[in-house]
């Protein structure tokens, strides 16, 4: 292939201008698109396919997978000499993407298939976004590319570029749940999402003319001896993708981290990654704000950090210092290994490549720690391994190796054997390590900040140490009378046995779920039927709606509940009803009907039969007119499933309900104000609601306030609870926006419980 002549002579100040502005723009918006494709199309398709494990890990290896292939499409797009072909090229792939717009569930993609579903969603995104979203994923490489080639003075080094371009990621993240979320639909999203489609697209022309307008020798008078810069050797490829693959890691696992043990909070995933994006920006600026001998020199005392923090009880600390230590720690060791990244970074003429490897680790270290560790640890083993490797991104420096080195380094050796056996063995020094246990933790975390400092160790004698630290957590764990940990897809479960032995309690993260009393006062064992308690006591809501209903019907009623949790509510029922329940964590499943965690399921539903799978899906398919009472119990959480709670979800429920049915929804939440939600998609569907929130004050006994809503077509349908004061007909907010399909807003929830309490 021949180049084309030049049309115009070397460029001039005024020219470089244009280049740069027109190609950080492009860039720019391009990161903008591809990342905020992401939640909305992922929003587009939960109502459809439900959020079965499925959906989300099938989105995950779909995002990953086309990015990877759209860098190495832009690798091989650059290495053509003539210009034209790859302006053309991916200027046709862009209209042809443009064809495919606005985005939208390809046709004939229905009910997914009873083997085999994986394979089916991979093709049902790969139909229905594949084409526009290869085509975005492969922009940032290939113009950073097309820009060296203009002839442009920063065509030496231009990753700078690669800043802009986390910049829109950044904002993409930050405006979603912000701006667009709150504001429009998920049509007019679309729609706005398209028309910006369209004015990449014309950027991006706009950056063909400039690069084919350029002079022919332009790329290489700029790149001088380095356009004869030999190729990475494999070993420098395998360290870049290493470096990229542990911190794309570290932030499933630090998020999947604070989101279990510190905090549920919602939209708290949108921290760990604005910084991860953050540090990306920063490493790549020509000058960077924070230089890289700072994060290496502060990076092994952010290890150490961590592993006190992991060492100590979320509980004992304040809230906010745990979330940012973890946080400001995650920031610190993320811009170590991309600093690395960003201080071995090959010459231009090999930076298509060079992205190529960071896609490649970034997606290696999201599959283990998002598709890998899930099945594979009961708890959140990632976050320690991860942080362990995380040693080894640090260069080989010499080392400095004083006279007393080698003896510290046995006496090093000798405390962690005698502390490694006495975890296995009884007596007062085992008695005496576990009292002492965060002391002891944090001595070694510490003594492995100090010789990564003082005496430059080297990273496999720094690894050997921080693994001991993190080694000890796991051998000396907290007394916190956990019996066993529990993970599934959807996180954490413990089963938590009360420091005086009475109580048995479910936490989903930092969220109690459910809870059981085994003994009594006295210490004797609990006999006979278990009584519901925690917020499915009888004289709380739950329990006056599900007496209320059967009251009103003079006799058996039946009952569907979404949500199994510890079982409780099958001790609700009562002889000859018939009560079906939905859970989509056969984990949970699995757990209730354990009688040694829980014997709600054992004593009062032994041939409990549930249906397992994602409530919006296996409830649509129930016969119409089946229920007299509809719980919908998936709201216990500080985590909410959205598509549960829209006006479509409702009209599901109505659907199923028999002619004087009611749905109660258990909407408790630490952080969201869910009842007026509740009560806007039941009047949207023409039902009556009423509210209730009682505290009893009664926590000690595992007995929590609890927020419900009940709705119904009339107030005779409710029964007594129409005409008690502990119940209040609740109209419509004005003014708020009914919850859709097409429309949530979770800040608006977060928002209206910071400015009303917890009521």
């Amino acid at each position: 292939m021949t180049e084309s002549p030049p049309v115009a002579g070397p460029n001039s100040p005024s020219r470089n201008r244009q280049i740069l502005i027109v190609y950080t723009v492009a860039i720019f918006v391009s990161a903008l698109l591809l990342f905020s494709v992401q939640p909305l199309f992922t929003k587009m398709v939960l109502p459809r396919l439900g959020g079965s494990p499925a959906v989300w890990s099938v989105a995950m290896v779909f995002f990953q997978s086309l990015l990877l292939a759209g860098y190495a499409y832009a690798h091989g797009l650059s290495r053509f000499a003539d210009r034209r072909v790859p302006v053309a090229v991916h200027l046709l792939l862009l209209v042809g993407a443009m064809l495919t717009l606005p985005l939208a569930i390809t046709p004939g993609w229905g009910t997914p298939p009873s083997n085999g579903s994986a394979f089916w969603l991979l093709g049902l995104f790969a139909v229905s976004i594949g084409l526009p979203f290869f085509a975005l994923a492969a922009n940032n490489p290939l113009l950073q590319a097309w820009f060296v080639r203009t002839g442009h003075p920063d065509g030496r080094d231009p990753y700078f570029l690669y800043a802009a371009s986390n910049i829109g990621s950044f904002l993409a993240l930050l405006s979603y749940p912000v701006l667009l979320e709150p504001l429009l639909t998920l049509r007019l999203q679309n729609l706005a999402w398209t028309a910006g489609y369209g004015v990449l697209i014309l950027l991006i022309a706009g950056c063909g003319v400039l690069l084919l307008r350029a002079p022919a020798t332009a790329a290489t008078d700029v790149a001088g001896e380095d356009s004869d810069a030999p190729a990475p050797s494999w070993l420098t490829v395998a360290r870049w993708v290493f470096l990229a693959a542990v911190p794309s890691g570290l932030l499933i696992a630090v998020t999947a981290h604070i989101s279990t043990d510190v905090a549920a909070a919602p939209l708290l995933w949108v921290l760990p990654l604005s910084l991860y994006l953050l540090t990306w920006v920063l490493v790549f600026q020509s000058r960077p704000l924070l230089p890289h001998k700072w994060m290496l020199a502060l990076q092994p005392v952010a290890i150490a950090v961590i592993i006190v923090l992991l060492a100590s009880s979320a509980a004992e600390h304040n809230l906010l210092l745990t979330l940012g230590g973890h946080l400001v720690c995650f920031f610190i060791i993320a811009m170590a290994s991309h600093g690395e990244l960003a201080r071995t970074r090959p010459p231009a003429r090999h930076l298509t490549g060079f992205y190529v490897a960071l896609s490649f680790g970034g997606m290696v270290g999201g599959l283990f720690a998002g598709l890998v560790a899930p099945y594979t640890f009961s708890w959140i083993a990632e976050y320690p391994i991860l942080l362990a490797l995380a040693v080894l991104c640090r260069p080989q420096m010499p080392e400095r190796r004083p006279q007393w080195s080698l003896p510290i380094w046995l006496l090093i050796g000798a405390m962690a054997a005698v502390l490694i056996t006495s975890a296995f063995t009884t007596g007062k020094l085992h008695d005496w390590f576990a009292t002492n246990r965060v002391l002891m933790i944090a001595d070694v975390a510490t003594f492995a900040a100090v010789i990564a400092l003082v005496l430059r160790a080297a990273p496999t004698k720094l690894l050997a140490t921080v693994v001991l630290a993190l080694l000890l957590i796991r051998l000396y764990p907290a007394d916190e009378g956990r019996v066993e940990t529990v993970r599934s897809f959807f996180g954490v479960h413990k089963i938590q046995v009360t420091a005086d032995g009475r109580f048995h309690v479910l936490l989903h993260g930092t969220t109690i779920h459910g809870a059981e009393r085994v003994r009594n006062d006295d210490g004797t064992p609990v006999t006979g039927r278990p009584e519901p308690i925690s917020y499915y006591y009888k004289d709380g809501g739950i329990g006056q709606a599900i007496a209320a209903i059967r009251e009103r019907k003079g006799g058996p009623i039946r009952v569907a509940v979404i949500g199994l949790g510890s079982g409780s509510l099958t001790c609700a029922s009562a002889p000859g009803e018939q009560w079906r329940f939905f859970e989509i964590d056969q984990s949970m499943i699995d757990t209730a009907r354990d009688p040694k965690y829980f014997s709600f399921v054992s004593k009062c539903a032994p041939d409990l039969q549930p249906v397992v799978g994602d409530a919006r899906l296996t409830f649509a398919h129930q016969p119409d007119g089946a229920y007299d009472l509809i719980i919908v119990d998936a709201y216990s959480s500080d985590a909410i499933p959205i598509h549960l709670a829209t006006r479509e979800a409702m009209a599901i429920y109505k659907a199923k309900l028999a002619p004087q049915g009611a749905v109660l929804m258990h909407v408790s939440n630490r952080h969201l104000e869910l009842s007026s939600v509740a009560v806007g998609i039941a009047a949207a569907n023409g039902l009556k609601s009423w509210t209730a929130s009682q505290d009893p004050g009664r926590d000690a006994d595992y007995i929590f306030a609890t927020s419900v809503v009940i709705s119904a077509r009339d107030e005779a349908d409710v029964g007594a609870l129409g005409g008690d004061d502990d119940w209040t007909m609740t109209e419509p907010r004005p003014g708020q926006r009914v919850w859709t399909d097409d429309y949530s807003n979770v800040l608006g929830a977060v928002w209206r419980r910071l400015r009303e309490g917890e009521e």
